[in-house]
């Protein structure tokens, strides 16, 4: 493994307990492989814009065809797009907002899924084309989603399971953080979490 992507999406920051969970993770994976480099996105402090038509008229665009505005509005694509096709793990902390995603994760998946660049239907399927990577959720919720009566309020995994998975990117591991605003789990929320990174085998 030589490079890790770490999307963060906490507006948190580093008291996020996604971003301190997505560490812990990056921490495993640099035991096992002490040459490899961090790549780390901070989409709340550096967020990509909203998806609007220029940049979706850039992507169905041929290269020798765009317009100057075009050619600006596709760089924050193309640097995502390298980003993910670059490394060999990727990481990506989520805080469950409002039973899902935060909007600046919604909008980096917007501009990696590109037809005819990360997926295609060139054979009349669909095709992921980022492929032989290892992908980790690294997700933290006030309430317990992944058991009892919430589960269905749940919109984060499944969603990016499915998204990414359309991508080519179908090895997700899932680590979860929960029941960080119920008294009766907080305090033992993170730790139980930890236990089980350590546990693993990455």
């Amino acid at each position: 493994m030589k490079k890790i992507l770490n999307i963060s999406s906490s507006i948190n920051g580093e008291n996020s307990f996604s971003t301190k969970l997505s560490n812990a993770i990056i921490e495993k994976l640099q035991e096992n492989n002490p040459d490899s480099e961090v790549i780390a996105k901070d989409l709340a402090k550096h967020p990509l814009p909203h998806l609007e038509a220029v940049h979706f008229t850039s992507f169905n665009t041929p290269d020798e065809a765009r317009t100057a505005a075009q050619k600006e509005a596709l760089q924050f694509s193309d640097q995502a797009v390298k980003e993910l096709f670059d490394a060999d793990a990727i990481v990506i902390g989520i805080g469950l907002y409002n039973f899902g995603i935060p909007s600046t994760l919604k909008s980096w998946i917007d501009h990696i899924a590109r037809a005819g660049v990360t997926f295609s239907y060139a054979d009349g399927y669909p095709k992921g084309l980022v492929v032989g990577k290892k992908v980790y959720l690294a997700i933290a919720s006030g309430g317990v989603y992944t058991e009892g009566p919430m589960v269905e309020y749940d919109f984060t995994e499944n969603y990016l399971r499915k998204t990414l998975g359309f991508l080519g990117l179908t090895d997700i591991t899932t680590f979860r953080v929960e029941g960080l605003m119920m008294p009766q789990l907080a305090e033992n929320a993170f730790p139980k979490v930890l236990h089980t990174i350590e546990e693993f085998t990455f």
